[in-house]
């Protein structure tokens, strides 16, 4: 097909699923209709017809964790490489001139990559400001989200420290922020600032999703989060949870189940931990990552994202949940399979999205990247993509590469010696 996305799409043919079995998908307006073995019949449906063979599909991916209001900044910024502390102090100093456009540039920017990875939603925290102008991002990132109407979904998280008042919240939400957001590990009072942000969301009868146990070592937050929330309605979630990672098996497993009792999402950021944690360690230094893979044995509901792209928080990032899926094999020892699972199924359902995927009845948000297999698409992750959103196609990369080839010479010729 030649037509420019976005372009309502009736079938996929000759498609590979995760499993390896290759199938063609019938599409019916936003909804997988039917997936059935290559070849074989299937159901007249509006719309185009590609042919994908050679390609991969799973459920679109999704970033439950982003900063698209601080992203792509490093470079204005240029900050010292360091730890959480650092990156904050840089951060703060730039946001007191920070500007809706700038910021709104920035963050399409950063979408736009991530949509052409097969990303088709974004949970993003956007800084609740110091100086006269709390709401600069928030404006920006709701003028984005009206752009991107139709085209990726985008949830937003108002992220206050413990000096920003309630009515900076208030107003934030009133201007179309989501959910409540803070990093209540970093106040003085870790605990006093975890509770009024609870009660923030319970005044305002919306969801959280807080930055969590954010170190090593340090305050426990975790564990009173889902106390407090246990029972509740609304969605919850934790992000970086890294001090995890640091517990013995006994006391995760008595944390774990508090979480699954108060059915709060966890999700891993292995590109941004990795990056912050450890700095001040100078030998077998910590991966820094949450252990979804124990939690999700444990019964809790996990994803992973890839937190900040280009910003003092992150100097690189390639928008691409791939990356995040690699990275969660190599550092975090999780299977292609499960890794995959955090960055699609797994993150769609912490952020309270609808189930999506290569499955009759599911949202057909879905990506198709070139590859032999679901190993190979995590381990090369080849730019040639197609990714739909409500069935229709949003995105696609077609990569052209030229190489000069080896000459192939004969195999020299074995003696054999005499018996």
């Amino acid at each position: 097909m030649s037509a420019a996305p976005p372009v309502s799409i009736a079938a996929l043919r000759g498609v590979r699923l995760a499993s390896g079995a290759l199938v063609d998908i019938a599409i019916d307006g936003d909804e997988v209709l039917a997936v059935v073995p290559a070849g074989s019949p299937l159901p007249e449906t509006d719309g185009e017809i590609l042919d994908l063979d050679g390609y991969v599909v799973t459920a679109a991916g999704a970033e439950p964790h982003a900063h698209l209001d601080k992203s792509q900044s490093w470079d204005a910024i240029d900050p010292p490489f360091g730890d959480l502390e650092r990156a904050i102090e840089s951060w703060h100093a730039f946001a007191l001139t920070l500007d809706e456009d700038d910021t709104l540039e920035r963050a399409r920017a950063t979408a736009s990559r991530m949509l052409a990875s097969g990303i088709t939603a974004i949970r993003t925290h956007v800084d609740l400001l110091r100086g006269e102008d709390a709401l600069t991002g928030v404006r920006a990132l709701v003028r984005l989200r009206a752009e991107l109407d139709g085209i990726m979904d985008l949830e937003l998280v108002a992220l206050g420290g413990p000096t920003v008042a309630d009515e900076v919240f208030d107003a934030a939400l009133d201007a179309g922020i989501d959910l409540v957001g803070g990093a209540p590990h970093l106040a003085e009072d870790p605990i006093a600032d975890l509770e009024r942000l609870i009660a923030l969301a319970r005044r305002r009868d919306v969801g959280l999703d807080l930055h969590t146990d954010e170190s090593l070592a340090g305050a426990d937050t975790l564990a009173a989060y889902a106390r407090a929330v246990t029972g509740w309605h609304r969605p919850r979630t934790a992000g970086h949870c890294v001090r995890l990672s640091m517990m013995p098996a006994t006391a995760l497993e008595s944390l774990a189940a508090q979480v699954r009792a108060a059915d709060i999402g966890i999700i891993a950021l292995p590109i941004t931990n990795l990056y912050l944690q450890g700095w001040g360690i100078d030998h077998a230094v910590p991966r820094g990552i949450a252990p979804i893979g124990r939690l999700k044995d444990a019964g809790v509901r996990v994803a992973a994202g890839a937190d900040n792209v280009r910003d003092p928080f992150n100097p690189v990032g390639r928008c691409d949940h791939l990356e995040t899926a690699s990275l969660l094999v190599s550092a975090g020892h999780l299977a292609p399979a499960d890794a995959v699972h955090a960055v699609t199924v797994g993150a769609r359902d912490v952020m309270g999205l609808p189930v999506a995927g290569p499955v009759a009845g599911a949202h057909a948000d879905l990506v198709a990247v070139k590859a032999d297999s679901l190993g190979d698409a995590v381990a090369f992750a080849s730019a040639d993509r197609v990714v739909l959103h409500r069935g229709r196609l949003v995105s696609r990369t077609t990569v052209s590469t030229q190489t000069a080839l080896p000459t192939l010479l004969p195999a020299p010729e074995r003696k054999v010696s005499a018996p």
